[in-house]
């Protein structure tokens, strides 16, 4: 996914890199691997510790752990729509805490958090994906007020359709493979959703920007990078009335 291609590319500019994963083994990539697993309090703390350990200072912090799930709102439960923001949103602002607590004494570092289009434009049978992207960009742009004053810089990066193994780890909520009244105008929209992803631009153009972002000494809040017409969408919805907006938006996934 996106946090190996970005931890391949960094290391081979020369970058000290550790991946962070539960299931990534030592060895088994070019960078330096830790456990961790950020559904978990005391694995993260665990992980960041180890590479201070080891390190001395903790520098640069790339949040992309996530996972999506499908259906429509009605047919995702509480446990699954939980679930979700347990890893996409809460997992993220553990590491930010962990991550933080080591780089305030420092007075330096910088925290890069993976967020999507979707956290600014909301998907149609990705509701709760969205809803946690969305999370994650208000988290986010606090923070980074609040952590200036100590020299820390915060930054939003917006993918749109990149070519990983997101939609390969796509979980379907339950009830959408069942009986449900969304099940025809989901296959539709997924098969869009599956289509532009699987056509999606190089994930390697996240690494670079990524790289040039650590370069900078006071980078903006938010970077949107892939497909144009996936960029443009936030903007349409601001200019366009909400109406016209949505039946475009509706049409391109094929759920009218």
């Amino acid at each position: 996914g996106i946090g190996k291609v970005c931890a391949d590319y960094l290391h081979e500019q020369g970058f000290k890199v550790y991946g962070a994963s539960r299931s990534l083994q030592p060895g088994a990539v070019q960078f330096a691997a830790i456990q961790m697993n950020v559904d978990d309090d005391d694995s993260v703390v665990k992980g960041v510790n180890e590479i201070v350990d080891r390190e001395g200072r903790l520098d640069v912090v790339v949040n992309c752990a996530g996972f999506g799930i499908a259906g429509s709102v009605e047919d995702t439960s509480i446990a699954e729509a939980k679930a979700q923001f347990e890893t996409n949103f809460f997992g993220v602002l553990r590491v930010c805490k962990a991550a933080l607590a080591v780089m305030r004494p420092q007075r330096s570092g910088l925290i890069i958090n993976i967020s999507s289009i979707a956290g600014l434009v909301s998907l149609p049978f990705q509701g709760f994906y969205s809803a946690g992207k969305f999370a994650l960009e208000g988290m986010t742009e606090a923070l980074r007020m609040e952590v200036q004053p100590f020299g820390i810089r915060v930054v939003l990066v917006e993918p749109g359709d990149f070519r990983t193994q997101f939609a390969v780890n796509r979980k379907m909520t339950v009830a959408s493979q069942n009986n449900s009244p969304y099940k025809e105008r989901f296959g539709k929209a997924l098969a869009v959703f599956e289509k532009e992803e699987n056509n999606g631009a190089d994930p390697g153009d996240i690494a670079r920007l990524i790289k040039g972002l650590i370069d900078k000494p006071s980078p903006n809040l938010r970077y949107s990078v892939g497909p144009i017409g996936e960029r443009i969408a936030p903007l349409l919805r601001q200019i366009l009335p909400h109406k016209i907006y949505e039946r475009l938006f509706m049409k391109h996934y094929d759920v009218l």
